[in-house]
């Protein structure tokens, strides 16, 4: 067992730890590091397009600032940082550029990557500095004075050139524990130089909270410049380290919004923001900004092209999503029973999700959220409807289109666009010519559809690249011309779900078909052991819903 009295952030009185009640600032910097760092991860790849429009909504989100890169490293970041003086206009954030010291042994004026930094032409430049005794002997190869020399010669010979400099203190919390003597030292040649933050890094992100709180409150006390904090995310504690780091007397917070980067990715400013805006009255970025914070950071989600967490704190679409009839009883009557913080304090929103837990207060919440009149005895038909069809396979929880659908024929309403009379897809496997006639042929596909709409009859046929794509484009032959917008309605996925693996080709198929008309997505769902079937009866509910929604507007 540890001695946990010679870990730091431990002090024994009677037997007990003895804590510290954290000192909240008024206010804290807010460092964003996605172009840097968040780039880091594993499937995440921006073009210089793709940075600039990252910047912009950063900007808009109103941090204090916005790391671009390291100038020099490669092309990529030399054109971001040439092109953003003319095409990166920012209102709230500044921009800095990233950067290592000089090489041991070399002088910093002679230093291909501090004149870089330089050239990058931004105000503050982030030095990142080995702060771990370790990492300078078996990394750097070098020894502990000359890493000392390399960051105080460094700092200065940007301060000589008019930069306002951070250092980035690399493996601060492994280095303090293993040899904190040299951390200090580190710390103490970078205050000494003119650097404006001195930056905690927990680079392998295994820090946990009560350390973090006791390192920081030692380096505070024993130094006059800004100190800041770096967490990872390897341990889950990010978030939670970067509070207690603020609690203990750091203001100047880095972090990913979405938390992206390297390994397990870095600590979450969607979350730190509002948890300290909104739970320590903590200042992060402008009061008026924070409603943009959910939009920010699915656009940013977007913009490198990776999906959105729905389980993400503050602003994953699950966030304020009650499932539980329990719940959502519960949330009918008022809403913070279940709602730590009002949705739209960081802009997201209340939703009621639907499945066969939900309870009477579950689907009438629902229906008020769809402007749908249902009574009692009506609601009771369709919560009992509802748990049948999840039983045979149906999921309404994710095919919201085909729950709005089933709640408003509830209530009596019937759509009169169309009617199907009949439909067919046909499947052809052509035979090859030639040498190769052996071989499989072309595929092609063949829908045939039937419909009525008013008194005109229509049979319509059309080829696709699939049974979905061809029954979609014939529908759409047949009744496109009497309803203009359709055209403005498309599917955007396709997802095909077999149920009861085990019963091989008997099996009960779902398909999901996400559907939007540029403003808004709804998805719709069928379940079938036919699996044209099931797409056809995904298809219907959306072009259904899709029409319903145009004529209402």
């Amino acid at each position: 067992m540890s001695n946990d009295s010679r870990r730091p952030g431990h002090s024994h009185r009677s037997g007990a730890h003895e804590f510290t009640m954290p000192r909240w600032p008024e206010a804290v910097d807010v460092f964003d590091t996605t172009l840097r760092d968040g780039s880091q991860q594993e499937g995440l790849s921006l073009t210089v397009d793709d940075k600039l429009r990252v910047a912009e909504q950063l900007d808009h989100l109103g941090v204090t600032y916005i790391e671009g890169g390291w100038p020099g490293a490669n092309p990529k970041d030399d054109e971001f940082f040439r092109r953003a003086p003319s095409e990166l206009h920012l209102s709230t954030s500044t921009l800095v550029a990233f950067g290592s010291t000089r090489r041991a042994g070399a002088k910093a004026d002679a230093d291909e990557v501090l004149r870089k930094l330089v050239e990058a032409d931004t105000p503050v430049v982030c030095l990142v500095a080995k702060s771990w005794d370790r990492h300078v002997i078996d990394a750097l190869r070098t020894d502990l004075d000359e890493a000392v020399a390399m960051v105080a010669d460094s700092i200065d010979f940007l301060r000589r050139r008019d930069k306002r400099v951070f250092l980035d203190a690399e493996h601060f919390f492994d280095g303090y524990i293993h040899n904190p003597d040299f951390a200090l030292r580190v710390l103490r040649a970078a205050e000494e130089a003119g650097a404006d933050a001195l930056v905690l890094c927990d680079t392998n992100g295994g820090t946990l909270p009560h350390d973090v709180a006791a390192i920081v409150l030692d380096v505070v006390e024993r130094m006059e410049a800004q100190i800041g904090i770096h967490c990872h995310n390897d341990a889950g504690c990010a978030v939670a380290n970067t509070l207690a780091a603020v609690g203990a007397g750091v203001t100047h917070v880095q972090g990913c919004v979405n938390g992206y980067g390297e390994r397990a990715g870095n600590a979450d400013l969607a979350a730190a923001i509002p948890d300290l805006s909104l739970k320590l009255s903590v200042r992060t970025i402008p009061p008026d900004r924070l409603e943009r914070l959910t939009a920010v950071s699915h656009h940013i989600a977007e913009l490198v092209n990776i999906t959105p967490n729905p389980q993400q704190p503050y602003v994953g679409s699950s966030g304020f999503a009650h499932k539980g009839g329990l719940h959502a009883s519960a949330v009918a009557r008022r809403r913070d029973l279940y709602e730590h913080v009002s949705p739209g304090l960081v802009g997201n929103g209340m939703r009621v999700v639907v499945s066969e837990m939900a309870g009477r207060s579950t689907l009438a919440l629902k229906a008020t959220e769809l402007g749908i009149d249902i009574d009692g005895e009506v609601l009771g038909r369709v919560l009992d409807e509802l748990k049948q069809l999840e039983h045979e396979g149906y999921h309404f929880e994710v095919a919201d289109g085909s729950l709005e659908l089933l709640l408003r024929r509830a209530s009596g309403w019937e759509h009169d666009f169309f009617s199907v009379e009949s439909f067919r897809v046909i499947t052809d496997h052509g035979s090859q010519s030639g040498p190769n006639r052996d071989e499989p042929g072309p595929v092609t596909t063949e829908a045939t559809v039937k419909v009525q709409v008013g008194n005109d009859r229509m049979v319509a046929t059309a080829e696709g690249n699939g049974p979905v794509n061809a029954l979609d484009a014939a529908l759409r032959s047949a009744i496109g011309p009497h309803f203009p917008a359709l055209g403005g309605i498309h599917l955007t996925d396709y997802r095909v779900r077999v149920l009861d693996t085990g019963l091989g080709t008997g099996a009960v198929t779902r398909v999901l078909v996400d559907t939007s008309d540029g403003e808004r997505t709804w998805t719709t769902i069928g379940v079938s052991e036919n699996i044209i079937e099931a797409s056809w009866q995904a298809l219907y509910d959306s072009i259904v819903l899709g029409l319903l929604r145009a004529s209402e507007d």
